[in-house]
């Protein structure tokens, strides 16, 4: 019986550090601004250069419709 107890204190103790972290966090910041830093790479907006050796197709009906 006083395994349990040694558990469910142990338990509580471990869920109230994690529960101050987020709350750190939270104050922090951390949470803030969670949408742009998954779409900035769509925004980027210098092109890459193509790899040499592989023909880039939309380059090639450019030329061609041009």
């Amino acid at each position: 019986m006083s395994v349990i107890f040694l558990l469910l204190s142990v338990s509580t103790l471990v869920a109230g550090i994690f529960l101050a972290g987020f709350i750190w966090a939270v104050r922090k910041g951390q949470y803030d601004d969670d949408r742009s830093p998954a779409v900035r790479i769509l925004n980027d907006s210098t092109p890459l250069a193509p790899l040499p050796g592989i023909a880039d197709p939309i380059a090639e009906r450019n030329k061609a419709n041009q």
